[in-house]
């Protein structure tokens, strides 16, 4: 009998988790029962993906660049990725701004509706949270993102997912001089980084067994802790705004690799569908990483120079769907709110988003961030912020999800763009994960 195909077995388990989550909401118990005895799961899956995402960046990125033998060809694919990711930002911003000043979901909503989003939210320790840290960033100085590129002590970089830009500048910094010494010299480091690197990607197979079961869990947990339907329902036209504008997204990318590489949409996104069922489930860029590394490279014939350099990059910097976001949420807010946005704010949305897009850490929730940055460039007063964060609350998590199913698919494209741009795009070559049992 046929194995019933990755992606496929990761679907079943979203929707059982869908049906058991709902079916948890109806009994008084069930939240509870959830958290205690399904969502650890999904946690410890999660957890697993963490774990070896910074050794899996750090030996695949080495590996990549010593594998180049020539720093002109690594300063080549360099450019040409962070190029390519600001476009791709810009348009993905530019197309939430169309959207969402087309559809003008926020006017029109009664204010009874938006005291009932907000009530008992304005003062919520986590929206407080978010404008903190958005300050922070904020203040910190405009070149900030380029300091905090360059760690002080690697163990501690690397003992933090958030401070992946880090590790990717040591592991870069490693590379070139690997380059530079003698082959003999180098050759026990870069077999070193090899084996490595071969290892991970066989745990990333390992840990892929149980995605189904985690996904099962992580989606039921999503479920059980959702705001109420009625609060939901009443944000439906954002939500479907913001889903619209993804969706154009996605279409974008795939037109860009049929064109570009020749490979059909309906490969692309079969192929990368592992990839962006936990994406969806885990809200996550950075967890997510190690599955889209494996699903380019093995699947779609991406070559792990390219990879190994392009993926973590844009894990880190590249956020299309998130900064799409942003633009909606920010217009959304204003129209609810009645604060006037003329062309000239809009443009600033636009370079504002993009500039806050780069150094965002990969994780669920940073989008929120980006937003205060985004809502206080275009001088929106700080009670509005607060009152703005907690409209938009309620869905937040979902709209996380998808747009982080965006990033992750964004990623692969612009991979496979520089790989084809360069002559590293090559016949797939799948590992399963007892080939050598």
């Amino acid at each position: 009998m046929k194995k019933l195909e990755l992606h496929w077995q990761i679907m079943i388990g979203m929707i059982g988790g869908i049906i058991v989550g709902l079916l948890f909401t109806k009994v008084g118990w069930g939240k509870e029962f959830v958290s205690d005895w399904i969502y650890p799961f999904g946690k410890i899956f999660v957890k697993l993906l963490k774990l070896i995402a910074i050794p899996l960046i750090f030996a695949s990125l080495i590996k990549g660049i010593t594998e180049l033998k020539d720093i002109s060809k690594f300063s080549k694919i360099g450019l040409r990725t962070i190029v390519i990711y600001v476009i791709t930002t810009v348009l993905a911003i530019s197309i939430g701004l169309i959207a969402v000043n087309t559809i003008q979901p926020g006017n029109g909503i009664p204010k009874a509706t938006i005291e009932k989003l907000t009530a008992g939210k304005v003062d919520n320790s986590k929206i407080k949270g978010k404008l903190t840290e958005a300050h922070s960033q904020k203040e910190s100085g405009p070149l900030s993102f380029i300091v905090n590129m360059v760690p002080e002590n690697i163990f501690s970089a690397a003992s933090n997912n958030k401070r992946m830009l880090e590790v990717i500048f040591f592991a870069i910094f490693i590379g070139i001089s690997l380059l530079l010494v003698k082959p003999e010299q180098a050759k026990p480091l870069t077999d070193f980084f090899s084996s490595l690197n071969d290892v991970v990607l066989k745990m990333v197979d390992l840990i892929m067994l149980i995605a189904p079961v985690a996904v099962f869990a992580l989606l039921c947990n999503v479920i059980v802790t959702s705001e109420s339907g009625d609060i939901l329902f009443a944000l439906l036209r954002y939500a479907g705004t913001v889903v619209l504008g993804l969706s154009l997204m996605i279409v974008f990318y795939v037109i860009i690799v049929k064109t570009y590489t020749g490979i059909s949409p309906i490969k692309f996104l079969k192929e990368m569908a592992p990839a962006q069922l936990l994406a969806f489930s885990t809200s996550s860029s950075a967890a997510t990483l190690p599955v889209t590394m494996e699903r380019v490279e093995e699947h779609l014939g991406v070559e792990k120079e390219v990879s190994s350099f392009v993926l973590p990059v844009g894990a880190t910097i590249n956020m299309d769907g998130t900064s799409l976001y942003q633009a909606v949420a920010a217009v959304f807010i204003a129209q609810a709110l009645g604060y006037h946005l003329d062309f000239g704010d809009q443009m600033t949305i636009v370079l504002t988003a993009t500039l806050a897009s780069i150094g965002s850490a990969a994780v669920p929730g940073a989008g929120m961030v980006m937003l205060v940055i985004v809502l206080e460039a275009v001088g929106m007063p700080t009670e509005m912020l607060a009152v703005g964060l907690a409209l938009i609350f309620a869905v937040d998590r979902p709209l996380d999800m998808c747009r982080t199913v965006i990033n992750v698919t964004g990623d692969a494209t612009v991979a496979m763009v520089v790989a084809k741009s360069i002559g590293k795009l090559g016949e797939p070559k799948p590992k399963e994960w007892d080939d050598n049992l």
